[in-house]
């Protein structure tokens, strides 16, 4: 991989992990149209992902530091930041469970294929599309029971081409869910799962077994002005598309994302 080719699939990255289009989707079909070797592929995965969550914390600071402040005090019963860090908390319990004990499974099992892929964007469509036309009355805040939900539909995302913020915003927002609260509440429930996901992730890098190497490759093949390339570009088009995405699902414009979703669908299962 050369810097060109890393800055194309960061900018692919800070993109679609907002945008309800699929992040892995996305960039399976731009390694297989760049033809991209998948050589150390992991580490560049890794280094897009915590360069998504440098963006959320940027963009959405205020929040971060608002649930931070309102962890600290206590005056009898939970306030509402207190809650609120608690529905993160259930929300991440379904991922955590998948990550845990399936992911190597899923990802033995459907990486890689674009028939796949295809498939699963053509679901986020229908999501997608039945936020349109299905509107329910909104509810003020977010329950935890809908967090756990919602969770369920982020769990769910790990299959390549299901959109995780399309999943999760279309779910929320079916279930009532306040738009005004909803893509907040999403981008700041990943944060945990991609930083912890990263973390076990990262001693394959650091002591890479015999098994990981044949099936990732070795991850020095990547130079390190790619990875700072890819870096920069998924953090920059991450704020973008953050601050985009917000205005989207409060302006309920998700329909748009619904026939591109299809559309790249179709050109997906016919490019496999």
């Amino acid at each position: 991989m050369n810097w060109i080719e890393a800055l194309i699939l960061g900018i692919v990255q800070g993109l679609t992990e907002y945008l309800p289009v699929s992040s892995s989707g996305h960039l399976q079909i731009f390694q297989h149209l760049l033809g991209v070797n998948e050589a150390g592929g992991l580490t560049f995965d890794i280094v897009v992902h915590v360069a998504t969550v440098c963006a959320t914390l940027v963009v959405l600071w205020k929040e971060v530091t608002w649930i931070f402040k309102g962890l600290w005090k206590w005056d009898g019963q939970l306030n509402n930041e207190q809650k609120y860090a608690l529905n993160i908390v259930i929300s991440m319990i379904p991922i955590g469970v998948v990550g845990l004990f399936f992911k190597d499974y899923v990802d033995a099992i459907f990486a890689g294929s674009l028939t796949i892929v295809g498939g699963c964007l053509l679901v986020t469509a229908v999501l997608l599309a039945l936020t349109h036309f299905y509107k329910p009355k909104e509810k003020e805040d977010i329950s935890p029971l809908h967090a756990f939900i919602i969770g369920i539909a982020q769990a769910c995302a790990v299959l390549p081409g299901l959109s995780r913020s399309g999943s999760t915003i279309a779910t929320g927002l079916l279930l009532g869910n306040s738009r005004q609260k909803l893509a907040q509440f999403s981008f700041l429930m990943v944060i945990p799962p991609i930083v912890g996901e990263a973390l076990l992730d990262f001693k394959h890098i650091v002591a890479p077994s015999a098994e990981y190497i044949a099936q990732h490759g070795d991850a020095a093949q990547i130079p390190t002005l790619a990875l700072a390339v890819g870096f920069v570009a998924a953090f920059i088009s991450g704020c973008f598309a953050c601050k985009l995405m917000i205005e989207f699902v409060k302006k309920c414009k998700l329909i748009y994302f619904a026939i591109y979703c299809a559309i790249v669908g179709i050109l997906a299962i016919c490019l496999a």
